[in-house]
């Protein structure tokens, strides 16, 4: 059922009720004022007919007919329509004129002593308002003595009743029209309470999937991915919107974290198919060979041993550098955080001793240099960096010299890694940063220089290889940002695809 059909409904049930209920408050209310209005008039009309009723007592009291009919004609004129009953001091009806109980000469059940006001009083189902006073034959009229009358003003209360009962009639009619004129009146108001929320719900419905990511919604119909919100005016529409603009936005990326996964898994998938299989086939002719020639001699064997052993070697670097820039490709900004720089150099200058113990490492670094970085990617930056200038700084069979060198310049840290190697022609300098780009001769994967590049980007610095100041060997120069408080937001670059691109 929609909103502004619930909302008419509402209207149509409860605004009659309180029609009602109003009516049951009002009601008592009218029945008291017009009951005032009745007693208001009986005591008036008693108060100018006491005079003649009192004149009327004392003749009768004192024997002179001709004194009474006059005042009772006085009396019968000044009535008019009420009732009037007079009775002498002897309990005798001197006078009844107008409507009363039990006629003009019955007592019925009208009161026998004076009272502070008008009672009501039944009769055979008719109701009667009866003001009684007390009238004095000495013409005093305070209370009934010996040689007093009573005066009784009596109005029958139909006519207030009637009146009653026709308001009783008007809060129940207009109960009865309250309740279609509120439902169309509350459908309408809802329905253009509602329109935002509806054009919301279109825009929301219009939505396309299949979009790219972050396209705007065309103006003629809705159909891009990226839903911006409108300002409507209706605070609780407006922040349903941006609720719904923000779970979009939540929703894009986190598609664009999954196509890019995806994609990454691909590329991994079908770039160690491919780097794997020379290996792996070296890896099966030589298992053959064995297998054929299980009488090799001992050096044959060996040679042979040594070579399944390269190879299983180039196998595992190689799936793990492909696992290694995949994760570079997918790390997220929550992993970054504020890093030592120069404890990492450190740390990894003193791994690669142990892995490389012909080589001389030699560093020059600051007591504390922090980045905000990924502590695992620097790392794996400088892992690469190190290992590579230790396998590629050979020359001539000597050991090779590696010198590390981190201090801030400016707004910036600055790393350089020297080697005493034959250094890297100018025209290959870039090339040496795509994927499985490798001498015939080098026994890496191929993957090194590129992990290191992938690095320097996602932290927004940059690496090159260039001469070092004495002309020999080479130096690779990576240059990071240092942070500053007054700095944006980090955010990380919009190049992920190191691992997926078919150009690198």
């Amino acid at each position: 059922m929609r909103l502004s059909t619930r909302i008419a409904l509402w209207a149509a049930a409860v605004v009659p009720l309180l029609v009602v209920l109003a009516g049951l408050l009002l009601l008592p209310l009218v029945g008291r004022d017009l009951r005032h209005q009745q007693d208001a008039r009986l005591n008036e009309r008693a108060a100018a007919l006491l005079p003649s009723v009192r004149a009327l007592v004392a003749a009768d009291s004192k024997g002179r007919p001709k004194v009474e009919q006059n005042q009772q004609r006085k009396v019968v004129d000044a009535a008019l329509d009420l009732g009037v009953r007079v009775t002498g001091t002897d309990g005798g009806v001197l006078l009844a004129v107008g409507p009363q109980p039990d006629g003009p000469d019955g007592a019925g059940a009208l009161p026998t002593e004076p009272g502070g006001g008008p009672v009501t009083v039944r009769d055979h189902g008719t109701s009667w308002r009866v003001l009684t006073r007390a009238v004095g034959g000495n013409g005093n009229g305070n209370g009934r003595g010996s040689g007093s009358g009573l005066l009784q003003v009596i109005a029958p209360t139909g006519p207030a009743d009637r009146q009653a009962a026709a308001v009783r009639r008007r809060v129940l009619l207009v109960a009865l029209v309250s309740a279609p004129v509120s439902a169309l009146l509350g459908f309408a108001l809802a329905e253009r309470a509602t329109a935002p929320l509806r054009r919301l719900s279109r825009r929301a419905a219009g939505l396309d999937p299949a979009a790219a990511p972050g396209a705007p919604e065309s103006p003629g119909s809705p159909g891009g991915h990226r839903f911006v919100p409108e300002r409507t005016g209706t605070a609780e529409v407006d922040e349903l919107s941006s609720a719904l603009a923000l779970l979009l936005t939540r929703y894009d990326e986190q598609a664009r974290r999954t196509a890019q996964a995806l994609d990454t898994a691909r590329a991994f998938s079908a770039d160690a198919s491919h780097e794997l299989r020379t290996p792996l086939m070296s890896l099966r002719t030589n298992l053959d060979v064995l297998a054929a020639h299980p009488d090799l001699p001992a050096a044959d064997r060996d040679e042979i041993v040594a070579e399944l052993r390269q190879d299983h070697a180039r196998l595992l670097d190689l799936l793990t550098a492909l696992s290694t820039l995949a994760r570079g490709d997918l790390v997220q900004l929550d992993a970054f955080q504020p890093v030592d720089l120069a404890e990492l150099v450190d740390a990894t200058a003193e791994e690669a001793r142990r892995r490389h113990p012909g080589t001389v490492f030699a560093v020059h670094a600051p007591a504390e240099l922090r980045v905000f970085g990924w502590e695992s990617g620097l790392r794996i930056m400088l892992a690469n960096l190190l290992g590579n200038a230790a396998v590629h700084g050979r020359a001539d069979g000597v050991p090779a010299r590696v010198t590390v060198r981190l201090a801030a310049e400016g707004a910036q840290a600055r790393l350089t890694v020297d080697d005493s190697g034959p250094g890297v022609p100018p025209e290959d300098r870039a090339a040496v940063f795509q994927r499985f780009h490798r001498h015939r001769d080098s026994p890496g994967s191929g993957l090194g220089l590129t992990l290191v590049a992938q690095q320097a980007a996602l932290h927004r610095g940059t690496v090159a290889l260039t001469a070092p100041p004495d002309g020999t060997g080479c130096r690779a120069e990576v240059t990071l940002p240092l942070p500053r408080p007054d700095a944006p937001t980090l955010e990380l670059p919009a190049r992920r695809d190191w691992l997926t691109a078919s150009g690198h």
